[in-house]
């Protein structure tokens, strides 16, 4: 995938759920309260999560480990619908770690081949890093998401101080896509 467009999904994917906080913030702050144990978006989640992460897998050259990918791949799959059946508790937010762990791995990969061409590109591989301690933080303690929710959804006047300025970054990364990643 070109970094231009991998910015410009990833700028308008993380730009809606702001407009829609600032369109309608009371129903947002009780979409995102409710996320963090929310079985259906938790099952989706990690099902996307378990299939990405198996497709990476199996694209990877591992020389080493070539004859027993297969029973990797199998066993990875087990373990992430597993956790759809037996680790129900918190299911949403684990899913979105590993997803956010699986993006941060494309950007990183997408964005590497361009860091010498230009510096804009350390945004992106920033807010990749971002996604990796977020990851890695709220698959050991997926409670601080909900503590995090209830958090930045305490007041309205939070609400929307806090989605201007996520929605400024998500324009501002579709704008990279726009111009500087342009040929990238």
């Amino acid at each position: 995938m070109k970094l231009s467009l991998l910015s410009i999904l990833l700028g308008l994917g993380f730009a809606v759920p702001q407009v829609y906080a600032l369109v309608k913030p009371s129903e947002f702050v009780r979409v995102a309260r409710k996320f963090p144990r929310h079985l259906p978006t938790g099952l989706v989640l990690m099902l996307l999560a378990t299939a990405w992460f198996v497709w990476n897998v199996h694209v990877e050259p591992i020389a080493d480990f070539a004859t027993i990918k297969p029973y990797m791949m199998a066993g990875f799959a087990v373990v992430g619908i597993g956790a759809c059946i037996f680790v129900q508790d918190y299911l949403a937010v684990r899913g979105l770690a590993v997803v956010l762990l699986l993006l941060a791995k494309l950007v990183l990969d997408t964005g590497r081949p361009h860091l010498r061409e230009t510096h804009w590109v350390w945004i992106m591989q920033g807010w990749a890093y971002l996604w990796i301690i977020a990851g890695i933080w709220f698959t050991i303690s997926p409670w601080r998401m909900r503590d995090f929710l209830n958090w930045i959804t305490a007041t309205e006047r939070r609400v929307k101080i806090g989605s201007l300025l996520r929605l400024s970054f998500a324009l501002a990364v579709v704008a990279l896509g726009l111009t500087v990643f342009r040929t990238r």
